[in-house]
């Protein structure tokens, strides 16, 4: 759909317009504050003229189409003028009162009938329940809120919010940053935020786009905009709310239960290249970081301060975010003590105090921080404030400008960080912001801000050709359609089809079958119950580990086939190898609608259930992530040579992770889930062995 006319109008209808103060005189009034050119176009039957302007009684009475109608009236006035823009040839339309879908029955339907009328008359609406649109660089704003200053507002971030809080509050402090675009998104119930996005990542003004969401109307479109807006060199910064899962859906699979909604939206960002910040202070911070000039482009930083102390605490906050503050080379340390005397640590960070000067101190320091090939960032920090009672501001003036030259005369990125957040000198900012020097506030926001902009700044997500492909007949002979779940057995004959090893198993018919395969195998063997309808065995007792002869196995055999008759289920019973050695791990596959296929891989047995370990990605795997998941676990020094123990084969787990992410390139919407826990990771060289494994189809799930 075309924004154009909701952001860029050539004329504004205001169904609703009185004397200020109210919404629609507000409106009016910011129209005129903002310098709008278009034509602007009162409608209320109790005035002739309105703010200097000709007042029209109804919609029908307009002088010309407009662009965009901003309803100003109560919900009871709204569907029948509504009902008029495809008659007067509105183009948009905003709806900032709530009571529609968000309230009951009665609103729905009033909602309904007001998207009917936006689709088959091509009107861009916004809203209901929001508080409109601001495109500063245009000078429209059909938005709730008086613009007392509008020319502040300008700048390069778009913001997306769905909730109107929100956008009060973040276009309440533009000292760091301004607006290019603003969209209250509201119930989005025809334009949603990711319409909002593909229209924000064509906008030049745009550099970098925030978005509050709290939920997603068109996954699938909504990737699709990341995805133009990471190829556009345009950052989209995400705070996601609603996290919390206060209710649990029925699963059949493990890996379906950690799969949660927010954990996948997560990696949904990842694998798309946004950034997703975790509060307000996160955002705001990367948005601020997004003004410097260059962005970073590694995870070295130079940091320079004036306390011992203060050096050690950034250095402990530095490495819980993943930033690097590698010392100084000794030719480098050499120029910092011929010029400032001897420091404590390795230089970096550095204490700029040296001999008390700072006049010769900080300008020094910075040359050595900006020409050294030992960071590929610098940050100034130091704390001190407009309402501090001691010290000279013409001091910290000064510090800021020895930031600048320094910054004008490198190709590295330049930053000042303040030690906690709340603390500035407002002279400073505008100062550093004209070259290209972001001010931000606090250590551990700021270091997380530069860490977030320098991996997406690094983002290298290389395709990865595909190792393993199974061909449509494979897909075909497990009859996926007619099963609830795919049993034990075929699932792995399966991930044995994908290269992968699996445990030597027979299935049985009867128990004297059952006694011959255990003697084939080699004792001791494992009796299972084996059924499509029977995800779960353990859960009705219907595995028997560790039989060790022939006897012990004719007793399992009577044992389960008598406790599936008690539970009235059918089923054969498989016979199975005994794997004892060996890290238990697991990996698995669940789908989300519109999102599509996540990979899930952690410490495998009861550790699923009682202490969660594990890292997830959406699929198709790229080049290096299985390895990187690998790393992730909590749990991952297990994996290395421990104790005198051989290390284990990780490769070959690496390569059963991608072998998964092939099966479902192939399988595509034919799989819902795969569970495979556990999988034996043996030592180095022994590969790791596939014990039990299940897979859902996906009608299963859906219908």
């Amino acid at each position: 759909m075309n924004l154009s006319s909701l952001f860029e109008p050539s004329s504004v209808a205001v169904l609703g317009a009185s004397t200020t103060p109210s919404v629609g005189g507000d409106i009016i009034a910011s129209l005129k504050r903002f310098g709008y050119k278009g034509d602007i176009y009162p409608v209320n039957p109790k005035y002739e003229t309105l703010l200097d302007l000709p007042c029209y009684p109804s919609l029908l009475d307009l002088p010309a189409s407009p662009d965009v109608v901003a309803f100003c009236v109560g919900p009871g006035r709204i569907p029948e003028n509504f009902r008029l823009l495809p008659e007067i040839g509105a183009k948009a339309a905003v709806i900032f009162g709530g009571g529609y879908a968000e309230e009951g029955e009665a609103g729905r339907k009033v909602q309904a009938e007001i998207v009917d009328i936006c689709k088959s008359g091509e009107i861009a609406l916004c809203g209901p329940n929001c508080m409109g649109v601001i495109n500063p660089t245009y000078g429209s704003a059909t938005y709730l809120q008086f613009a007392r200053d509008p020319g502040a507002l300008a700048g390069n971030v778009g913001l997306i919010s769905q909730s109107g809080s929100v956008c009060i509050s973040l276009l309440s402090d533009v000292r760091r940053f301004g607006f290019s675009l603003v969209a209250s998104s509201g119930n989005e119930a025809v334009v949603n935020a990711a319409d909002y996005l593909d229209f924000m990542v064509d906008h030049e003004a745009t550099k970098v786009i925030a978005m509050f969401t709290e939920t997603v109307a068109d996954p699938e479109s909504y990737v699709a905009a990341l995805d133009k807006a990471a190829d556009n060199g345009k950052p989209v910064v995400v705070l996601k709310v609603g996290k919390v899962e206060r209710t649990r859906r029925a699963i059949t699979s493990h890996t379906g239960g950690l799969a949660g909604d927010a954990r996948v939206f997560s990696e949904v960002l990842r694998a798309h290249r946004a950034i997703e910040v975790d509060d307000f202070d996160e955002l705001v911070e990367v948005l601020a970081a997004c003004q410097g000039n260059p962005w970073p482009t590694g995870n070295r930083l130079g940091v320079i301060t004036s306390s011992g102390g203060m050096a050690e605490l950034i250095l402990d906050r530095a490495s819980t975010v993943g930033l690097q503050l590698p010392p100084l080379p000794e030719k480098d340390m050499a120029e910092v003590v011929r010029g400032i005397g001897p420091v404590s640590g390795d230089g970096n960070p550095l204490d700029g105090w040296g001999n008390g000067n700072f006049a010769v101190n900080m300008p020094h320091a910075l040359t050595v921080a900006r020409e050294t090939d030992a960071n590929d960032a610098v940050v100034l920090s130091y704390d001190n404030d407009d309402n501090a009672p001691l010290g000279y501001v013409e001091t910290l003036i000064a510090r800021a400008g020895y930031l600048c030259a320094s910054a004008e005369q490198s190709d590295k990125p330049h930053y000042q960080m303040t030690m906690r957040p709340g603390l500035r000198i407002e002279e400073q900012i505008p100062l550093l912001a004209k070259s290209g020097v972001p001010t931000l506030f606090g250590v551990r926001q700021g270091l997380q801000a530069i860490d977030r902009l320098s991996r997406w700044s690094r983002w290298d997500a290389k395709p990865r050709p595909r190792d393993q492909t199974v061909d449509a007949a494979t897909i075909a002979a497990l009859n996926l359609p007619n099963r609830k779940t795919v049993n034990e057995y075929d699932s792995k004959q399966l991930m044995a089809r994908l290269g992968l090893s699996v445990t030597n198993e027979r299935v049985a018919a009867n128990r004297d079958e059952a006694v011959a395969a255990a003697m084939k195998i080699g004792f001791p063997v494992v009796l299972k119950a084996l059924s499509d309808d029977i995800p779960h065995k353990s859960e009705f007792g219907l595995v028997q580990v560790g039989l060790a002869d022939s006897d012990a196995v004719g007793q399992a055999w009577d044992e389960l086939t008598a406790k599936l008759s008690s539970l009235d289920k059918s089923a054969t019973i498989l016979v199975q190898e005994m794997v004892s050695q060996g890290i238990e791990v697991f990996a698995g596959v669940s789908y989300s609608p519109g999102f599509g296929h996540a990979l899930a891989f952690g410490m495998g047995g009861i550790e699923i259930e009682v202490n969660p370990d594990f890292a997830m990605r959406m699929l198709p795997l790229r080049a290096g992530e299985a390895e990187a998941m690998i790393g992730e676990l909590r749990g991952a020094a297990r994996f290395g040579a421990v104790r005198g123990a051989p290390p284990a084969d990780t490769a070959s787990l690496a390569a059963a992770l991608y072998a998964l992410s092939d099966l479902i390139e192939s399988a595509g919407p034919t799989i819902h889930e795969i569970d495979l826990n556990p999988i034996k990771l043996l030592p180095q060289g022994q590969g790791c062995t596939i014990v039990d494994a299940l897979i859902v189809p996906a009608q299963q799930k859906e219908g």
